[in-house]
């Protein structure tokens, strides 16, 4: 209590000579010997000793730490530089001057600095590759290639401007792809409407992303949706171009059969959504519906209906395009026997051992062959009839010339005057006529090596009948115009020796009664015009048939010598030409 109490009063003073002065006087009061006190003062030093060596440790161990610290944060610092690319910093002291913690705390706030700007750059490395590795597993059709870890060795803004251009490009690189996955897209809904196929059902097979309902930015990118999306196209141009061969076949047949059984406007009205594109390219063809599949059956079902129903008709098919046949020989003037023909179409449908298809085709035949024929001698038959309209003007201009009143008052007499100039422009140019006629028709039988016969009679022997009958004619009127000045002679005479003339009022001709030559004809009167009198007594013959048998030079040479016997013939005086 003694010592408590001298204690209390020190407490606040307590050192270490107190202490010790406060031991001596303890030790006083005790009595301890100076061995026990000295011994007890080298345990007290030791203590003490151990004390310091503790503290020393401790601020040895403190100062390492330090030391390493400012070498972890220069190394740091230097890394921290290197990975983002920074040189140095000039706020950074040189590490040798000032204490450790004058050199940390100059470190720090670089440092501090430094990891703002790391975690900076590691956010933005992590969302570039992220987008990067993102547009690399939609190219590559959803494949995920883990996590992706950001490399913090090299941060810097070269290495980051290098991952924003590769961005960039693969941006750039989805955008075409989702334009061309559009485009494919936007092409099958188009071929699927034409096609009447299901679209959703369709462009769902090749990805379930690429249904309409999602967004554009969801659909699939990849490789291989492309190349689905590319192959699925060209199977429906394919199937596109199949189906328009098929129903522009189908439209063709319909027009045939139709045309053939001459169906009325109102049936064919009903398929004019097949026969619109019997001529239409595939890329024209763009109408909803307008190449499903039922359309197609419904066109192959009436093809079939009308296929039954044109073997039924086949008797008057074959009939109706042989009438055309025998119609184009008509034209060309080709001499068939029709008769001989229908009975041999009767015997084979009847016999039944020939396809209709192949009768009607072998027909079909025929006609183009016919066609081809006719027009091989169009340009010969042309020559024809104007050879036998201009013998019709000779005919009418020598009726012309033996009119009396052909230069009277009378009504429409200056037409025909006007005709008559023509007629003689016309006739003049007959031999020509002729001769070119011949030309023509020997190089056409010398190039289709045979010969060109009108109406069953051969030309060549035609023109040549007819111009031994055209000099024969002229013969014969230079023949009687010297039989007339000779009989004319001698009443000439006698009137010069009475001295009388005959008066110019009183023409002879009103003298004359009407002979023969009106009637029956006479010299002047040239084939075709018996042609044109044959015919009109008889429609069915044909023009070559009455020039063939009135204008044969026996009949004509016979007419001529019955009008050179004639009185009237010899006392009718030849009318020059106006």
């Amino acid at each position: 209590m003694a010592v408590t109490e001298t204690e209390n009063p020190l407490v606040g003073e307590i050192t270490c000579g107190t202490l010790l002065q406060k031991l001596q006087e303890i030790w006083d009061e005790v009595g301890e010997s100076d061995e026990e006190r000295d011994k007890l003062l080298l345990q007290i030093e030791e203590e003490c000793l151990n004390v310091y060596k503790k503290k020393v440790e401790l601020a040895a161990k403190s100062r390492a730490e330090l030391l390493q610290t400012l070498s972890d944060a220069t190394v740091e610092l230097s890394n921290l530089t290197s990975a983002l690319g920074e040189k140095s910093y000039i706020d950074i002291p040189d590490k040798s001057s000032g204490t450790i913690k004058e050199q940390l705390s100059a470190i720090a706030p670089a440092l501090e600095q430094l990891w703002q700007q790391k975690e900076e750059r590691v956010r933005a490395f992590s969302d570039v590759q992220s987008q990067i590795q993102k547009i690399c597993e939609e190219i590559a059709g959803g494949l995920n290639n883990g996590p992706h870890v950001v490399d913090e060795s090299d941060l810097s803004l070269k290495r980051l401007d290098d991952f924003q251009r590769k961005l960039q490009e693969l941006q750039k690189e989805k955008s075409d792809r989702l334009q061309k996955v559009l485009e494919f897209v936007s092409t099958v809904h188009d071929l699927c409407a034409v096609l009447g196929l299901d679209f959703l059902s369709t462009v769902t097979e090749v990805h379930p992303s690429l249904d309409e309902a999602n967004g554009v930015q969801t659909k699939s990118i990849s490789n291989e949706t492309l190349a689905r999306l590319a192959k699925t196209v060209l199977t429906l141009k394919e199937d596109k171009m199949q189906r328009l061969k098929k129903l522009q076949e189908l439209a063709t047949q319909l027009t045939d059969l139709w045309n053939l059984m001459d169906t009325p406007d109102e049936e064919r009205e009903l398929f004019d959504h097949v026969t619109c594109h019997i001529s239409a390219s595939v890329h024209e063809v763009t109408v909803s519906g307008a190449l499903a599949l039922d359309l197609i059956e419904q066109a192959e079902v009436e093809v079939d209906r009308l296929d039954q129903l044109k073997s039924s008709r086949m008797k008057e098919i074959a009939f109706k395009k042989q009438t055309e046949l025998e119609e184009i020989y008509a034209r060309a003037h080709i001499e068939v026997k029709p008769e001989v023909v229908r009975e041999r179409i009767m015997s084979l449908i009847d016999a039944g051992n020939t396809e209709p298809s192949e009768l009607l085709a072998d027909m079909d035949s025929q006609i183009a062959k016919a066609k081809e024929e006719a027009f091989s001698r169009k340009e010969i038959l042309d020559r024809v009839e104007k050879w036998m309209s201009a013998c019709e003007e000779e005919s009418w201009l020598e009726d012309y010339n033996r009119d009396q009143n052909r230069y009277s008052a009378s009504r429409g007499a200056h037409l025909n005057l006007k005709r008559a100039e023509k007629a003689r422009i016309l006739v003049s140019k007959i031999t020509a006529m002729v001769d070119t006629l011949v030309t023509k028709t020997r190089a056409w039988e010398e190039d289709n090596s045979m010969s060109f016969e009108y109406d069953g009679v051969p030309l060549l022997a035609m023109l040549d009948e007819y111009t031994m009958l055209r000099q024969e004619r002229e013969d014969e009127k230079r023949r009687l115009k010297e039989q007339k000045k000779q009989q004319e002679q001698p009443h000439t005479d006698q009137d010069s020796a009475f001295g009388s003339k005959p008066s110019p009022a009183r023409p002879i001709s009103s003298k004359k009664p009407v002979g023969t030559r009106a009637n029956g004809g006479g010299l002047n009167e040239t084939p075709i015009r018996r042609l044109s009198m044959n015919s009109s007594q008889n429609g069915s013959k044909s023009k070559r048939d009455s020039l063939n048998k009135i204008a044969s030079p026996s009949n004509l040479v016979a007419t001529t010598k019955e009008d050179a016997a004639s009185p009237v013939s010899r006392a009718d005086p030849v009318m020059a030409s106006p």
